[in-house]
């Protein structure tokens, strides 16, 4: 019978020799060495990156906020000289010598600088007047019988439409034409 307590211990699970040697110890110690640092070069990467998207992140955040703020700057800027066109016309009209005809005058020239300004910011008019009816692009106030224009064709604008590139702003509203009814 063995006694137990001489046995010899169990050679470990693992692959690994029972014993290394001095340079295979100091290989691995190399490659453990490595490896931390290329992991701590990687944490770094990381943390830095994560820190660049946040920084990114509130900078676009800022930019949004700036253009909801003064995103309509520039086109107010041109409505000023607008309303400074409109201004003086209002102090020319109550002159005692205005004529209906000089505040036609004005009226015509701030006109052409509102339509000029909306040229400039790609704003179309709408005025449908003897087209067909689209309702993608005009509102139908009323249909009225007409024997001159067409049914279903616009008879006449009450008001023009816009539209910015190829979105409608506004619908022009407008009166259909429909058949006459049979004597």
């Amino acid at each position: 019978m063995t006694d137990q307590s001489e046995a010899t211990p169990a050679a470990p699970d693992n692959d690994l020799p029972a014993t290394v040697s001095i340079e295979e110890y100091e290989a691995l110690n190399a490659r453990l060495t490595e490896a931390e640092t290329a992991a701590a070069t990687a944490r770094d990467s990381h943390l830095r990156a994560v820190a660049e998207l946040d920084n990114v992140r509130k900078r676009a955040e800022r930019e949004i906020d700036s253009a909801r703020k003064y995103g309509a700057e520039r086109v107010l800027g041109d409505l000023l000289t607008i309303a400074d066109s409109l201004e003086l016309g209002l102090k020319a009209a109550s002159a005692p010598e205005a004529t209906a005809k000089s505040i036609a005058d004005g009226m015509a020239i701030t006109h052409k600088q509102l339509h000029q300004m909306f040229e400039k910011f790609a704003v179309a008019v709408v005025d449908p007047a003897g087209q067909p009816f689209n309702p993608d692009l005009h509102e139908a106030v009323s249909a009225i019988p007409s024997s001159d224009v067409p049914p279903n064709h616009v008879l006449s604008v009450m008001q023009k439409g816009y539209r910015l590139h190829d979105r409608l702003l506004r619908p022009a509203m407008v009166m259909v034409a429909k058949a006459p009814p049979a004597a």
